[in-house]
């Protein structure tokens, strides 16, 4: 089946992190997971977006708690999406959340039209799979290809981030290996990655200047400069430091195309906390 982007649509949950994508590309359609102040509940990013989160979150005396889309949520977004011949929808690794089973229950109703994706990361990851296939779609591609960069995605893409705190993690049951750090940290930053869709504890270091030197290390080790690598980089309320690893980045790879920088919403930022930042990089040739 030969594949563009007049018949065939992406879908991404809201971790993705990329809020601006359907205003930017037609065939895209995000879905919101959930959090919830007490018996507040919010859709992330549509009644709840990132500044008025952390606003909340550092104010607030109730711990947020987050829930993934229903299957019908999904289901709407797929009839929205009808007019497409395929929809690829692509979704926060299964480990950290229970979205990726929902859309499997939607799209099982759906017979062979919906490709529902366990990318096995999170966050600006996703968002860059996302644009990989649009990236082809637009040129005009096949399932085959687009099937083969899945596969490639899930592979060889890397981040690498760093928290200010492992008590938001832990607080949500996402701490995977990390766990083994929880309350030994006390001004030492904790480097971590995402494999398989577990969290993965690398190193521990003091200071941002630090943590900031360990992703550079990390992005020479595992990319090669050209205009084929692609990054990204996400904080939760923390600007200054996402511009800081923006100049770290660029003078590192300069051919590098950084295609985002976006704040962590509100579902990711409940797991994450404040302070966060990441790096994400894929090689897209």
């Amino acid at each position: 089946m030969e594949l563009s982007a007049a018949n065939t649509a992406i879908v991404v949950d809201s971790t993705a992190d990329f809020p601006q994508a359907p205003e930017r590309y037609p065939n895209w359609r995000i879905v919101p997971l959930y959090v919830r102040f007490g018996e507040q509940s919010f859709r992330d990013y549509v009644e709840l977006g990132p500044d008025d989160f952390y606003a909340r979150l550092r104010g607030s005396p109730v711990v947020p708690t987050t829930s993934q889309p229903t299957p019908g949520d999904f289901h709407t977004a797929y009839e929205e999406l009808s007019g497409y011949e395929r929809v690829y929808s692509l979704h926060i690794a299964g480990a950290l959340s229970g979205t990726v089973e929902s859309a499997r229950a939607a799209a099982s109703e759906l017979g062979d039209r919906v490709r529902v994706v366990d990318t096995e990361t999170a966050s600006a990851a996703v968002a860059m799979l996302g644009l990989a296939i649009q990236r082809r779609l637009e040129r005009g591609t096949t399932v085959e290809e687009v099937e083969a960069l899945v596969r490639r995605h899930r592979r060889d893409s890397q981040l690498i981030f760093t928290l200010d705190t492992l008590d938001y993690l832990a607080r949500g049951g996402r701490i995977g290996r990390a766990s083994a750090w929880a309350g030994e940290l006390l001004k030492v930053k904790p480097i971590l990655t995402i494999r398989g869709g577990e969290v993965i504890p690398l190193k521990r270091v003091r200071g941002n200047r630090r943590a900031f030197q360990e992703f550079i290390t990390a992005f020479e080790a595992g990319s090669r400069e050209g205009p084929d690598l692609r990054a990204a980089i996400a904080h939760a309320d923390a600007p200054d430091r996402a511009e800081a690893l923006r100049e770290l980045v660029r003078r590192t790879r300069p051919q590098a195309q950084l295609e985002l920088v976006t704040t962590l919403g509100p579902v990711v930022g409940t797991h994450s906390g404040p302070g966060t930042v990441g790096l994400f990089w894929f090689a897209d040739d």
